[in-house]
């Protein structure tokens, strides 16, 4: 069986799991989050922790059981703390602003581009050139933050863009004459 899969979760006060047939749900003081499930892992609650096993022996079963007991840990993570992933915008002029649930950039463009925000995730300027993006879906956050990347990712010589706070961007030698 999957190393991932083996190690149980456990459930912090205030954090209610409700196991359906297809499907399992967890809500907590930040929100509610649900995942369907397939019929290959069984999901059981022992005390105040929730075990993953794989239904049969094959090799799907077990890589089953290791990836949906990541997604229902992150689920409970994301109902209790949230998840938030930090961008920065390194350029003369590239600001960013939050208005509600848009995102209106100036990128160096000649039109400001504007990004709605899903439901579930809010967004927040704390300076212009820094972005919080916080919701309780991981997925979901990671997918909106390299949106906001995608719309000018940083360039390889001189490295303006928009990129995540912990990445680094290796610039290029420029051309010699």
């Amino acid at each position: 069986m999957s190393r991932i899969g083996k190690s149980p979760i456990e459930v912090p006060k205030g954090v209610e799991v409700t196991i359906a047939a297809d499907q399992v749900s967890v809500k907590g003081p930040l929100g509610t989050l649900s995942q369907k499930l397939t019929g290959i892992v069984k999901i059981a609650r022992e005390g105040e922790n929730l075990v993953f096993a794989a239904a049969n022996e094959t090799y799907e079963a077990n890589a089953m059981s290791g990836t949906l007991r990541a997604l229902v840990a992150n689920m409970v993570t994301g109902v209790t703390k949230g998840f938030e992933r930090k961008l920065t915008l390194v350029g003369v002029g590239y600001r960013a602003q939050a208005q509600g649930d848009k995102l209106n950039l100036a990128l160096g463009f000649s039109h400001p581009v504007v990004h709605q925000m899903p439901q579930g995730i809010k967004v927040e300027t704390p300076t212009q050139t820094e972005i919080l993006v916080k919701g309780t879906d991981k997925q979901l956050v990671g997918k909106i933050a390299a949106e906001i990347r995608a719309v000018r990712p940083p360039e390889p010589y001189k490295g303006k863009g928009v990129r995540y706070a912990d990445e680094r961007v290796v610039l290029k030698e420029t051309k010699k004459k």
